[in-house]
């Protein structure tokens, strides 16, 4: 796997002109890698996040909602759920059609349509509520994604996301991962979404307000050596960081996943580790 889909642990330089090209291979090598292995497996897991943020944003039956780089909704059917217009989107199609199965099978109305988050096919002013759990912060662009959250969004509506942190376990995660893949030097650290200097940056000078709240997710998993075997197989990124791997390496990187895990574990029969992450409610001017 190129360095490219798994950057996500420095901070990087400011963004040149010479390096913006590179912006577009890397969303290229990161959508291949989200669309291998099955994410679908992993986000079912998160659900309760989805259902925590549509309660925080406090969503009326009625509200128009859009989901951006939603996976397999996990945020979208927490929306319609609560009886909103709901429009599920994310470049991975595959991923739409499992969301699309899980909301068949609550009976739930919801739009799902193939969408970019750097180019969003929506008019401006569009939505009265724009949501992103775990998703948008690892757009390449994160400026122009930014961007693209607020034209969409109504003046006065609100953005809701959810951002791991730099010093959660999925940000140490990463940063083991990027001792054996190190991350490209043009492209940001997603995980930068998870701080507030950051969101300052790429919402303040639109937003009336910026509210954050730090919560945790906790990680249940049989063992360590479960935890790693699963997002091997089915989280893309992980799953292409592996394949690129010599097999010396593999054994590498699985030990110190594990060690990592063995760190942060609050259980002694079981896998609970919890993750932090940011809560992020953004109002539009």
């Amino acid at each position: 796997m190129s360095p490219a889909t798994l950057a996500v642990v420095k901070t990087a330089k400011q963004e040149t002109p010479s390096a913006l090209p590179d912006l577009a291979v890397i969303k290229t090598r990161q959508q291949a890698a989200w669309s291998s292995g099955d994410y679908a497996v992993v986000g079912t897991t998160l659900q309760i996040v989805g259902e925590e943020l549509c309660e925080t944003l406090d969503l009326h039956a009625g509200s128009t909602v859009l989901d951006v780089a939603a996976g397999n909704g996990m945020a979208s059917l927490a929306a319609a759920r609560r009886w909103c217009d709901v429009v599920s989107t994310d470049y991975v199609a595959n991923l739409l059609e499992r969301g699309r199965s899980r909301a068949l099978a609550e009976g739930l109305s919801i739009e799902f349509k193939v969408a970019d988050a750097e180019a969003l096919p929506f008019n401006n002013n569009s939505f009265d509520v724009v949501i992103s759990t775990f998703g948008v912060m690892f757009t390449p662009n994160q400026d122009r994604a930014a961007a693209e959250l607020l034209r969409v969004c109504k003046p006065g509506g609100r953005i809701g996301l959810t951002n791991w942190t730099p010093d959660g376990f999925i940000g140490h995660m990463f940063k083991t991962i990027g001792k054996y893949m190190p991350p490209p030097a043009a492209a940001r650290s997603p995980m930068l979404w998870g701080t507030r200097n950051r969101l300052t940056e790429l919402f303040g000078s639109a937003a009336s307000s910026i509210r954050t709240e730090p919560r945790k997710f906790n990680f249940r998993y049989r063992s360590a050596e479960h935890f790693v075997d699963m997002f091997q197989t089915y989280y893309g990124p992980m799953l292409k960081a592996f394949a690129a791997l010599e097999p010396n390496q593999q054994e590498g990187l699985k030990k110190d996943l594990c060690v990592l895990i063995a760190r942060m574990n609050k259980a002694d029969d079981a896998m609970v580790v919890p993750s932090e992450y940011l809560e992020v409610i953004i109002t539009k001017r």
